[in-house]
């Protein structure tokens, strides 16, 4: 999953070197933190959160397969 929602990021921001994906395990879900550039937020977050709706329902399906619960969480 980490690496999923870095590709994604990494495609849609000005510096994907700044683009930084921490996981936190827990027991039943994980929470993967998103970190971008301040300059790229905008374009991850997108028009009234579209892109970041988007990028939490990829993740969502792709985690129903591992029986697991993935929140994404942009900073």
């Amino acid at each position: 999953m980490k690496e999923l929602v870095e590709v994604i990021a990494k495609a849609l921001v000005d510096n994907p070197d700044a683009v930084e994906v921490r996981a936190v395990e827990g027991e039943k879900s994980t929470v993967l933190e998103l970190k971008v550039a301040p300059e790229d937020m905008g374009k991850v977050i997108g028009k009234q959160g579209r892109i970041a709706k988007a990028i939490r329902t990829v993740v969502k399906a792709a985690a129903t397969k591992s029986d697991k619960r993935v929140v994404v969480e942009i900073m």
